[in-house]
């Protein structure tokens, strides 16, 4: 289903968007990226807090396995948020830096995947308390495609407010091949 090579093409590309996004973003004084937008997280602030909240609230069930404890150390004194309408960082310079740091993290994660570290069952409870057992490669797949979803949201909210993110595609970081 997953490639471990899918994983890491990802996570460049999380880190990537993101620091296309946040740049972006940071043209906009703070009032307006906490201006109610409509969207389902309300604002440019409040969507991109939600990315965190469920980027940290899957690394840490990620960190219940035991092959993922040493490259997601860097999470274990952080409390696993329990809302997903958190704002955690209602300061976009803090969100930033912090945004920043759990790239950092993504990206150690996906580089230190080996073998079949995805075909490992990961055992969770999601917000609701509700219990899940799913494999690791398509939980992988949520992780990554959830955070497109969410930043195809801002980057629209951006382009309304006038600021064009630029390029977005994926494509933009997959390597000509030569003729």
């Amino acid at each position: 289903m997953v490639s471990n090579e899918y994983a890491r093409r990802m996570a460049a590309y999380n880190r990537w968007m993101n620091e296309k996004v946040y740049a972006a973003a940071a043209q906009l004084p703070a009032s307006e990226l906490a201006a109610e937008r409509g969207a389902f997280f309300g604002s440019v602030l409040g969507t991109l807090n939600h990315l965190m909240v469920a980027d940290l609230i899957w690394l840490k069930r990620f960190s219940a396995l035991p092959d993922f404890h040493a490259t997601l150390a860097p999470l274990r004194g952080l409390a696993a948020p329990t809302a997903l309408d958190a704002m955690p960082y209602p300061v976009f310079a803090q969100l930033r830096e912090r945004r920043q740091w759990l790239d950092g993290v993504i990206e150690n994660w996906a580089d230190s995947l080996g073998g079949d570290d995805l075909q490992q069952v990961l055992e969770y409870s999601n917000t609701r308390g509700q219990r899940f057992r799913k494999r690791m490669d398509g939980v992988a797949m949520h992780f990554f495609n959830h955070q497109t979803h969410h930043r195809g949201q801002v980057t629209t909210l951006l382009s309304q407010a006038g600021i064009d993110v630029g390029e977005t595609d994926l494509r933009a970081l997959i390597a000509d091949e030569p003729d």
